[in-house]
């Protein structure tokens, strides 16, 4: 990746315009996130949530690759605090009866240990608490964490309600740099979310990016805009979300996959074209 497909957030971190997403792979975690890298990926989203991540498989892969010559700061890390009721009832990476800012203390340690790190890039409450007063308990205890150098900056997934973000945005100290949330139709891709946060500079990732937008892909615009550019549908798509300043997250297992997704900065659609996608999304 070039120096023109990154991005710099309000707290100073650099960031690629395209992340690769940990979830779901397992036993393949070490091995596809080493491949990530190896291809040109400059992003790792995880969470320290074995439900669905194996987290020291993504430390394994980092580890690799440092001894490979791709040095740890040139890698923006990203990982997730996740609520208790985000946990398998028997994988829970912190005492589940200790109080809300020790278990987020607790998650932090496990993932520098499973991430061989002594800092993290970005550190991510993994959904918001139903309770607004646990909720800031718990945004006091990531900032906490920020304010001792551990992490470079703070974010949200999975909050979808525009009136619940300018709440914690206003209330937080250390305010939320990352938004990281599903980007689907169903929620109408966020739209109003995304006009604050490009208010507030705060970044917005998408994750289910594809999976979730199948029917996006088969629009006559993105493929006919893939026979001009002679990229797929998908590479057309990502494009796009980067030029509306989205960072997309990729979760796939293909290397070839993996190789057209980074090639997306080798063009750039026009105004007018990016236009014709946003009517689309309407």
């Amino acid at each position: 990746m070039s120096e023109s497909d990154f991005i710099t957030s309000a707290y100073g971190v650099r960031m690629p315009k395209i992340i690769y997403g940990t979830a779901w792979k397992k036993e393949q975690t070490a091995m596809l996130v080493k491949l990530a890298l190896a291809t040109g990926f400059r992003g790792i989203d995880t969470a320290c949530q074995p439900k669905h991540y194996f987290e020291a498989g993504v430390g394994d892969a980092i580890t690799g690759n440092l001894s490979a010559g791709i040095a740890r700061e040139a890698i923006y890390l990203q990982t997730k605090f996740t609520p208790l009721n985000g946990h398998d009832p028997v994988r829970i990476p912190y005492d589940a009866n200790a109080d809300s800012s020790t278990q987020v203390r607790q998650s932090f340690e496990k993932s520098l240990e499973n991430l061989k790190t002594s800092y993290l890039d970005g550190l991510v409450l993994h959904s918001p608490l139903a309770d607004k007063t646990e909720l800031l308990q718990v945004w006091q205890a990531m900032e906490s964490i920020f304010e001792a150098g551990g992490c470079r900056q703070l974010g949200i997934s999975n909050c979808y309600d525009l009136t619940l973000f300018e709440y914690l945005y206003d209330k937080a100290k250390i305010k939320p740099a990352v938004l990281q949330n599903r980007f689907y139709r169903t929620t109408g891709y966020d739209k109003a979310l995304r006009a604050y946060c490009d208010r507030q500079h705060v970044v917005y990732q998408s994750f289910w990016t594809l999976s979730a937008n199948g029917d996006i892909l088969e629009l006559p615009v993105l493929t006919n805009l893939g026979l001009d550019y002679q990229r797929s549908a998908a590479q057309i798509f990502f494009r796009y979300l980067t030029q509306q300043g989205i960072i997309p997250l990729t979760g796939t297992t293909s290397l070839m996959h993996m190789r057209e997704s980074l090639a997306i900065f080798e063009f750039e659609l026009t105004d007018n074209e990016c236009a014709q996608i946003t009517t689309c999304l309407n």
